[in-house]
């Protein structure tokens, strides 16, 4: 059984006539029509399309763009469409895992998408590596400024709020507030302060 799935973009001014007319063509019945982004994760008729395969069907589309705008999620969809036990074509390129080629070119798809991950997360280790040299923080900012938290011992120390009256003013919540303080007393006191959460 072929399986066609046609798609335009929601608001764009391309015709989806002529998907329709290759699908029908190519021998797809049904054919799974909608009108999305292609970037959008929730298609649901594309997601019907794939739910209705059954082992030896094909799923078609008219171009590979028509089913995805990314390597990454084309290659999930495509393992979708696997798992199913179906096999994949597309008509105007000639892609069909069907055939041996068709299975050769998915292969070099998944090899492209791996390195692709990996140029990611090198150039992700590079930046952070780089980051650390300059000494820049690479954790969550401080919820507070040393200023601020200067201003909470204050106030505290002169009895012009409690912790959650602080917690209010400051905008944060009341454990940063109590973390502020009790660090506070514990240098003051000369006592090693316990490891804490950045406030």
């Amino acid at each position: 059984m072929e399986i066609g799935y046609a798609r335009v973009s929601r608001g764009d001014s391309q015709d989806i006539d002529p998907q329709l007319r290759a699908l029908r063509d190519a021998g797809c019945d049904p054919i799974y029509q909608e009108e999305a982004s292609g970037g959008r994760a929730d298609r649901p008729e594309l997601a019907r399309a794939i739910g209705a395969l059954r082992p030896g069907d094909v799923f078609v589309v008219w171009k590979l763009d028509r089913l995805s705008r990314s390597l990454r999620d084309l290659l999930f969809t495509l393992e979708a469409i696997t798992a199913a036990g179906a096999g994949f074509r597309s008509v105007t390129e000639a892609i069909d895992t069907t055939t041996a080629p068709g299975r050769l070119m998915t292969q070099m798809l998944g090899a492209f998408a791996e390195f692709e991950r990996a140029m990611i997360r090198e150039r992700t280790m590079n930046g952070l590596a780089h980051a650390r040299k300059a000494g820049r923080h690479l954790g969550r900012r401080p919820s507070l400024t040393g200023q601020q938290r200067a201003e909470i011992i204050a106030k505290a120390e002169s009895g012009q709020g409690s912790p959650a009256q602080l917690a209010s003013l400051f905008r944060v919540s009341r454990s940063t507030v109590q973390r502020v303080l009790r660090a506070h007393r514990e240098r003051a006191s000369g006592a090693t302060p316990l490891p804490a959460k950045r406030a």
